[in-house]
């Protein structure tokens, strides 16, 4: 079977904290994988406010997910307290990838738990198509 491998960026410019809550955990009574996409977007949503921007409050514009890769390193449980990390790299003039590392925290150790990498594109709702990026948007990001 050929797994997908996410090589992450050795620097990150954000990060999180969160804990596992009950109602994250599917039947096999871990994290699920819809459950990781919301951690992620729970993350990317206080990633941008930290740059003073929201999913759909990016200059007028808002963002769109082109696709997401997920690569899972270790379960996560009820409680477990997570750091996530974020950085926004390859831009070009419709969007950008986020890069995101996962990492349970245990007896002041973090343990690997997810890799993931993201592609945002700019996007008007109101008119329902893609528009190009801005050197700010760029600059605000980084």
């Amino acid at each position: 079977m050929n797994r997908i491998k996410i090589n992450l960026p050795e620097h990150f410019s954000f990060s999180t904290h969160l804990q596992i809550r009950v109602t994250d955990l599917n039947y096999g009574g871990h994290v699920g994988n819809d459950t990781v996409l919301s951690l992620l977007q729970e993350a990317r949503q206080q990633f941008l406010q930290s740059r003073g921007y929201a999913e759909l409050q990016v200059e007028g514009y808002g963002l769109i997910m082109a696709d997401a890769m997920v690569e899972y390193k270790k379960e996560m449980n009820h409680l477990d307290q997570i750091k996530i990390e974020i950085v926004a790299t390859d831009f070009d003039k419709m969007g950008f990838d986020l890069y995101y590392k996962v990492a349970v925290q245990k007896n002041g150790e973090e343990i690997l738990a997810v890799r993931a990498k993201t592609s945002m594109m700019l996007f008007d709702y109101q008119i329902g198509k893609k528009v190009s990026m801005t050197d700010k948007i760029m600059a605000v990001l980084q």
